[in-house]
This record gives structure tokens, C-alpha cells and sequence, in this order.
């Protein structure tokens, strides 16, 4: 029997909220300690809440992921800023523009690990991205131009918080807790892409190397793409020279230049077997 189809012998939470909209308007019951306590949004928000807030965020994206049949997922990492090939020459700086290629690149990374998806009919290796513009956009755009489902994990914040269009609908997220999103980015993270960008990229991309190398994390595919850039804003030598890290760990990464060398890189390490 489904979870759908069980049988429960207590009153429905929804029906007890829609019971409690047609109480009598006295001052008892407009009280807000009258209130039902998952329904009442300013006690919700109190800040000895943010626990189960927490939760609440990881399990919503959770139950919905499971119920779609998503059993892993490809990440896309990368700047939001950088534009697609045809928006280049509005961007602000001659950096960003060249990097548009990029995008191009993200594009078909995305619709190559799809479309090898949709070709063994199942729900792995499903891209994933943070459900933005620039590189996220991307991401989303190549999977929805080969005809398959991809997730967006987007965020709150004062700017480039709005989904981009090609993320599938039912697998559209909002998080308000950057850590909570982490977790929902590698929970299913068969292969980590991640493409030039700023603070935010530099934040996703250290922390799944740190949890890959302190094996918090399994270990999977975590590709580079455009080696001069990360060699440029990165002293990965440097970092072993002075001995902080070793020289065996610049090995959890792989650089790459193209969507067919990122293929080739996932293909290796799952020995050809797809998904």
C-alpha cells in the first residue's frame, strides 16, 4: 500500500485548518495563541523556529525529489552573470564576454548527459542546477532542448533569485538557507561540472572539494571547465608548495575545455555504463 492510499484513523491537517477559518468571531479565537501552530505563520517565523524551518526546507525538496523518481543528479556550477553567446555584446566587460562560451559549452554539456539519460529511460544523471541565469540558465536550457527533466535549487536573495525558464516546473525549488541548498546540490551528485564564476561558484566548488578529500562525501567526477581561468584565480601549485595541501588531492579535479572531454571524464569513471 502507497503512501498515497493509506488509511488514517486522525483528522487531516488541512481539513483542521479549513475547520478552524469558521470558528465565532470572538476575541478567544482571534487570538494568535489560538492560532494552530503549523498554520500560524508569525509563530513560524520566530527565531527559536529555525530549526524546524531547517527541516522543513530539507524535507520538502526531499519528498518532492523522491516522489518524481529522481535518483541522481549532475550539477552545473557557475557564474550567473556570464551570458549566452548572443547576449555578449551587452555584457559589461570584454572578461565576460569572452567566457560566454562557456555558456555555449554548459549548454551541451547538459543536453549530452540528458539525452544519455532519456536514452536508458531513467531518472539518473538528471542535470541540476542552482536555477539562475548565466551558467545555471544554461544548464537547465540544454536539458530542456533535449526533452528531459532538469531541477533548479534557487534562493532568496536581493537579486538573481528568479528561476530561469527552462527549469522543469514540479522540480523548481526555494531556499531560504544557503546550507540546507548545499545539501539538496551533492545528496544525489553522481558528477560535479562547475564552470568560471565569482564568489558564490568559489563557495560551491571548495566545499564539495573539502567534503570529497575529508570523505564526508563520496567521491565522484568533479570537472573544471576552462583550466586558465581556474589556474589564474587559483594557485592550485602554490597550495601544495607550501605544503596545505598535497600533491595527490589536486587529483579530485579534472580540467576540461569541452562538453565532450566532461562526457569522456564521466564516462571513464563510470566505466561506460551510463545510468
Amino acid at each position: 500500500m502507497t503512501d498515497d492510499h493509506r488509511i488514517s484513523r486522525f483528522p487531516d491537517a488541512g481539513e483542521d485548518i479549513r475547520r478552524a477559518r469558521v470558528v465565532p468571531d470572538t476575541p478567544q479565537a482571534r487570538s494568535p495563541s489560538y492560532r494552530l501552530a503549523y498554520a500560524d505563520t508569525d509563530f513560524m517565523l520566530r527565531d527559536e523556529m529555525r530549526p524546524v524551518r531547517l527541516q522543513l526546507e530539507l524535507q520538502k525538496a526531499e519528498l518532492e525529489l523522491s516522489q518524481r523518481g529522481i535518483e541522481s543528479t549532475v550539477i552545473l556550477f557557475g557564474s550567473a552573470r556570464i551570458p549566452a553567446t548572443e547576449d555578449a555584446g551587452s555584457v559589461r566587460t570584454p572578461g565576460l564576454a569572452d567566457l560566454a562560451r562557456y555558456y555555449d559549452e554548459a549548454r551541451r554539456f547538459a543536453m549530452l548527459v540528458t539525452q544519455r539519460s532519456l536514452e536508458h529511460a531513467c531518472c539518473e544523471f538528471v542535470i541540476a542546477t542552482g536555477g539562475g541565469p548565466g551558467i545555471m540558465e544554461a544548464g537547465n536550457r540544454g536539458a530542456h532542448e533535449a526533452g528531459g527533466l532538469s531541477v533548479g535549487l534557487n534562493i532568496v536573495l536581493p537579486h538573481e533569485q528568479v528561476p530561469n525558464r527552462y527549469v522543469t516546473p514540479e522540480l523548481t525549488f526555494s531556499f531560504h538557507y544557503f546550507a540546507i541548498r548545499k545539501m539538496h546540490f551533492l545528496m544525489r551528485a553522481r558528477a560535479v561540472a562547475v564552470f568560471p564564476g565569482g564568489f558564490g561558484t568559489l563557495d560551491e566548488l571548495f566545499e564539495s572539494i573539502t567534503l570529497i578529500q575529508t570523505r564526508r562525501m563520496q567521491r565522484v567526477p568533479l570537472i573544471l571547465f576552462g583550466r586558465q581561468f581556474w589556474e589564474r584565480i587559483v594557485d592550485w601549485q602554490g597550495l601544495v608548495e607550501v605544503g596545505t595541501i598535497s600533491a595527490d588531492e589536486l587529483e579530485l579535479i579534472t580540467f576540461v575545455e569541452t562538453a565532450d572531454e566532461a562526457l569522456a571524464v564521466m564516462d571513464a569513471w563510470n566505466d561506460g555504463r551510463g545510468c
